[in-house]
């Protein structure tokens, strides 16, 4: 069966591989199976003793995972990179003596999306990015080289509700700024203290339970005849434009 590695695709397929993969305690963002019964079973309680997702699907999806190989009714999409905490990206901010930066992603589901925000993220000096467990993109294998590399070195944590977290985030001093075209213009809002950007997804932007727990929506100025920008490109130019407040108060 399959290994996972960087030259490979994202999955690893085949009931041994996934076990033992499942067993190193390699980075694997979930797991797909044709059922949860059966010998099936013991990889489902693994998975999700360990916090990974598992997911039933159909034969023509696990055929296409594993790109015709014998995955015996299971395939596993491998991470890039681990996860950590939303408290290990708080710590670093601590040990910097920064305010943090975070940018939140909110049903970003393209992975090539998701790769370009991680790359401006770091070279904006972002301190992480924070994605939902469900609805998501996850760090696989396209998002590590859409990043160039930057999926390796900025700090990733996952969490199963992003609204929830957001509250638990305010009591310890942030502020959330959701983008959306109907919010106040981004270049008068002040963005220097303990912030979190919030980008919505492609095609729905923000879902309401994290829209309601943004402090502020904040906008673009859109001069075309298109009304809207890439996810990617609205969430690049709306760091930066924190980039230069927080730059100017230092």
């Amino acid at each position: 069966m399959k290994p996972m590695n960087q030259e490979n695709s994202d999955y690893i397929y085949g009931r041994n591989a996934v076990t033992e993969a499942l067993k190193a305690g390699n980075p694997i963002n979930q797991i797909f199976v044709a059922s949860m019964h059966d010998s099936l079973g013991a990889i489902c309680s693994m998975a999700k003793k360990q916090g990974i997702p598992v997911k039933v699907t159909d034969a023509r999806k696990l055929d296409s995972m594993a790109g015709g190989g014998n995955h015996q009714g299971v395939c596993a999409e491998g991470a890039c990179a681990k996860y950590v905490s939303v408290a290990d990206i708080l710590s670093i901010c601590e040990k910097k003596g920064t305010k943090p930066f975070l940018i939140l992603c909110d049903g970003i589901e393209d992975p090539h999306n998701l790769g370009a925000i991680i790359r401006t993220a770091e070279a904006s000096g972002a301190d992480g990015i924070i994605l939902p467990k469900r609805r998501s993109a996850s760090l696989t294998q396209t998002v590590f080289k859409t990043s160039a590399g930057a999926a390796s070195w900025l700090p990733v944590a996952r969490v199963s509700n992003l609204a929830t977290e957001m509250i638990a985030l305010k009591k310890q001093g942030l502020w959330f700024y959701g983008a959306d075209m109907n919010g106040a213009p981004a270049t008068k809002t002040d963005l220097k203290g303990a912030i979190g950007l919030v980008i919505g997804s492609e095609g729905f932007g923000l879902s309401e339970p994290v829209k309601a727990q943004c402090d502020a929506i904040i906008s673009l100025p859109m001069f075309g005849k298109v009304n809207s920008l890439n996810a990617s490109v609205a969430a690049g130019i709306l760091m930066y434009e924190a980039v230069r407040q927080r730059s100017e108060s230092q």
